[in-house]
């Protein structure tokens, strides 16, 4: 239904869970090097519960790598920079949903070249982030729902 790409992940966890959140939801994810752990990292696994046999997952060399094998109908960009909200869009499945790294996010030029898709989650004033897989949940399934939970049962 969806892409979850999650560009230079760093910390397993994180992935593992959102591991899970792709096998539950039939999304795909997609993980953009270079990876911050090993895949068989013990904490991936155990974030992941063993749904890594459910969720459908490609690892890419490069953003472009990914762009090219996928090519997504549109990609959005979460980024605390970005002034749109995430529940301001109407998603369609085949949307990407672009993560940065957990300590730095998106860098500037991904920013740059996804300005159009470029969106937030909205927090109060002076909080940083929201962890990675809280994130790339709330958006998600604000997509599923806006298509009717295709698939859900």
């Amino acid at each position: 239904m969806f892409h979850v790409v999650l560009f230079e992940p760093e910390i397993p966890p994180n992935t593992g869970n959102i591991i899970r959140l792709c096998a539950n939801t039939g999304s795909h994810l997609h993980l953009i090097r270079p990876l911050g752990f090993e895949l068989d990292d013990r904490r991936l696994k155990r974030a992941g519960l063993d749904y890594r046999e459910w969720a459908r997952m490609r690892v890419h060399d490069t953003l472009d790598d990914f762009l090219e094998s996928v090519a997504p109908p549109r990609v959005y960009a979460l980024s605390t920079h970005a002034t749109r909200s995430y529940a301001e869009t109407s998603y369609a499945p085949g949307d990407a949903l672009l993560f940065g790294p957990e300590t730095r996010g998106l860098p500037a030029e991904v920013r740059v070249r996804f300005a159009e898709g470029l969106r937030r989650i909205p927090m109060v004033a002076e909080s940083r982030s929201l962890n990675l897989s809280n994130a790339a949940t709330a958006v998600l399934y604000e997509a599923w729902r806006q298509n009717g939970f295709a698939g859900a049962g």
